[in-house]
């Protein structure tokens, strides 16, 4: 079988739900709706630290680079072509895309691995991927592949039939883990 690296997005710091995460899974940290803040995001590293996961900045390479985070995401609403970012083997950058110029616009913008959206349905958009639509555009970059957008336990399966090196949840994720300590 071929192992997908796991993501999950986070808006705030919550130790025990971090705790309860499966160790493999890296974290991407974004709130666009409060103002930034350090104490958060360290809390948030020290606690992948401790367990030895990766942790992403959301739309901040500057502050994640000050930081010594893994990383940054850059979210697909951001085009710009601005970036002062020196590649390093242990920065990776991150960025969603949604459509083949979306895909370009990540590829310009240096990014490693592009977070390919949505997959599935979400409730948010009337449009989504699919299983298809998907491989053609993953087939469109050399980049890294990582699946997003309305896996759940139904359609977790179909990851195999992907070109992808990855996923990533919002939701999924913490789902499977109450229903792990409801087994337990």
């Amino acid at each position: 079988m071929i192992y997908l690296e796991p993501y999950h997005f986070i808006s705030n710091y919550n130790k025990k739900e971090l705790e309860k995460l499966d160790k493999k899974i890296n974290i991407i940290y974004r709130n666009y709706k409060d103002p930034i803040k350090i104490n958060t995001i360290l809390k948030i590293k020290n606690q992948c630290n401790k367990s030895g996961r990766k942790m992403f900045l959301s739309n901040n390479i500057e502050l994640a680079r000050r930081l010594k985070l893994n990383g940054a995401y850059i979210p697909s609403f951001n085009k710009s072509l601005n970036f002062k970012y020196k590649k390093s083997t242990n920065f990776q950058l991150l960025g969603s895309a949604h459509n083949l110029s979306e895909i370009k616009i990540k590829e310009k913008q240096g990014v490693d691995i592009i977070f390919l959206s949505p997959l599935f349905k979400v409730n948010k958009s009337n449009s989504f991927l699919g299983i298809y639509r998907f491989n053609i555009f993953s087939n469109y970059t050399k980049k890294k592949i990582v699946a997003l957008g309305g896996i759940n336990k139904k359609n977790i399966k179909k990851l195999k039939l992907l070109n992808c090196d990855g996923y990533a949840s919002i939701t999924y994720l913490k789902q499977q883990q109450k229903i792990n300590d409801v087994r337990k």
